[in-house]
């Protein structure tokens, strides 16, 4: 919600002093965080330090559903017999996988990864420097989901219905989705967007901002 890399390299020195086990939910760092798309263990380089990895097919990869576990194979197969989720769970419809499949293989490929990344960091960062020299709050840094914070729950809700009147679908967050007196607009940056798209975007944001006082 905040737009934060976790630390994983302290949470893996923590974790191997105490004897633990390391799961993480990778959902918003998959197919974009790291050198080739691996998540947050690939951006800190702990990948082998990490017990499992809990992720979606969804998000960066686009499926309309569908996650996956990996991690040690004991451990994987204990979820397997053990997790009523996945027990009383149906099987993923031929097309999701079909679906997923082909974005790993882009995200895979340097060829196709490099100009997709490359867009995406390229929008994050127009979009963060253009909203902060606009005088908005922003939350997080180094990540393609960047929050404006707003802070009242009824401000979020009334933004986000006017930046939809200007094509802009955002969506506000309050409590007890996120603390009181944290709501806020989670912005989700995408390499799909063209810099006239993300421009757009920014220049509807300090129009509404300004309507209604924000900024």
């Amino acid at each position: 919600m905040d737009g934060v890399i976790a630390p994983l390299k302290d949470i893996c020195d923590v974790v191997e002093k105490h004897g633990a086990i390391l799961f993480v939910d990778d959902a918003h760092a998959t197919g974009f965080l790291g050198p080739t798309g691996r998540g947050s263990g690939e951006h800190w380089d702990v990948m082998n330090r990490i017990h499992l990895v809990n992720s979606t097919l969804g998000k960066a990869l686009g499926g309309a559903s569908g996650g996956y576990t990996v991690g040690d194979k004991l451990l994987v197969s204990m979820l397997r017999n053990t997790s009523r989720p996945y027990l009383f769970s149906n099987t993923l419809a031929p097309s999701v996988v079909g679906a997923a499949a082909a974005a790993i293989d882009l995200v895979d490929n340097p060829v196709t990864r490099k100009p997709l990344l490359d867009q995406l960091w390229s929008n994050a960062s127009l979009f963060r420097m253009r909203m902060s020299d606009a005088g908005f709050t922003l939350a997080g840094k180094g990540h393609a989901i960047i929050p404006v914070m707003l802070g009242d729950a009824r401000l979020a809700s009334k933004m986000a219905e006017k930046m939809l009147e200007r094509g802009i679908y955002v969506i506000g967050f309050s409590y007890p989705v996120v603390p009181k007196d944290k709501a806020r607009i989670r912005v989700q940056l995408s390499a799909a967007h063209s810099t006239e798209q993300v421009s757009y975007a920014v220049d509807s944001f300090i129009e509404v901002g300004r309507e209604l006082d924000v900024v």
